[in-house]
């Protein structure tokens, strides 16, 4: 990749708020979406200015010269398309904060209503709900992790839940790993691909946000995700439903099928995922929810009767 063409310099004499706003005119100048929130998200990191009202008392304040080459290299990487999320190496989900690097998905918006959705149905099924003994609530298996959102925003809400988490990459293992340990919650972690490191063990429930691009628009995708985020957790095969199949098919490793398993998917997809734990014949309810923008984003089952 050509650096020169986003080469990017401060101007002399600035204030924070004139550096952020050459920046942006900068990274709109490059095709960045949203350059004025990215530019803002990385001046407040570059700057360490988490303080939202320390943040607005600084704009006026000279930009420190400590802070330029950081500031230059930050809207550089910006400007050849790397996401902020890496840039700056975090992303906020669930009101916990993650470490994010190449070896793992940046963690979604959407995704916190995957996990609102699973521990509202599993309150239905375990009434006790966070008032369940420690140690004592159902067993969980979040199957690729990524950077273990979905199982450390799980263990933070119901700490009673046995949480176990797998990834194929040993990366993304790593990451989420450190992510849980930081963030002081109880997750168990297994290598391997889908339910294969769960043989034999009683699941009660089975949550997932699996790759779910069709392989042929994986090109076709925004310069962010295509370029930087790992393609194995992106490509879901040539329809994209591949991972669904193979945990589907994978079910019999475990001792019974899980009273509650839910999933993330993609544009268009719901419909046929429905189906396919319709014709699985182990839940007696399938539940369709839509995101904040009105697309059908996941799907559960439900076995209500013990």
């Amino acid at each position: 990749m050509d650096m020169n063409k986003h080469k990017f310099r401060l101007s002399e004499g600035m204030t924070i708020i004139e550096a952020r706003k050459e920046a942006s005119s900068f990274l709109a100048s490059h095709g960045v979406a949203e350059p004025e929130s990215n530019a803002e998200l990385l001046l407040r990191h570059v700057l360490e200015l988490n303080n939202g009202a320390a943040y607005l008392l600084a704009l006026r304040d000279p930009f420190p010269a400590d802070r330029k080459e950081a500031w230059e290299e930050a809207i550089r990487r910006k400007a050849a398309g790397e996401p902020a999320q890496y840039i700056i190496g975090e992303q906020e989900f669930y009101g916990l904060t993650f470490r994010v690097t190449p070896d793992v998905l940046i963690p979604r918006p959407e995704t916190e209503l995957l996990v609102e959705a699973v521990v509202r149905e599993a309150d239905r099924l375990w009434p006790a709900g966070g008032n369940l003994p420690a140690g004592s609530g159902p067993l969980v298996a979040d199957i690729g992790t990524g950077s273990g959102a979905i199982a450390a925003a799980l263990a933070s809400l119901r700490p009673s839940w046995r949480i176990t988490a797998s990834d194929i990459s040993p990366g993304a293992l790593a990451v989420a790993g450190a992510n849980v340990q930081r963030l002081g919650l109880a997750v168990e972690f297994k290598q391997g691909n889908l339910l294969e490191p769960f043989a034999d063990m009683p699941l009660d429930i089975v949550v997932s946000n699996p790759p779910y691009i069709p392989a042929e628009t994986i090109p076709h995708l925004q310069p962010e995700v295509r370029d930087y985020e790992p393609r194995g957790a992106l490509d879901g095969g040539p329809d994209g439903l591949a991972p669904y199949r193979i945990m589907l098919a994978q079910l019999p490793l475990l001792p019974a099928p899980p009273r509650l398993i839910g999933f993330e998917l993609g544009l268009g997809q719901a419909g046929e995922v429905a189906e396919l734990l319709r014709r699985a014949g182990h839940w007696d309810r399938i539940l369709t929810i839509p995101d904040l923008a009105g697309i059908e984003r996941h799907v559960l089952g439900v076995r209500t009767v013990q």
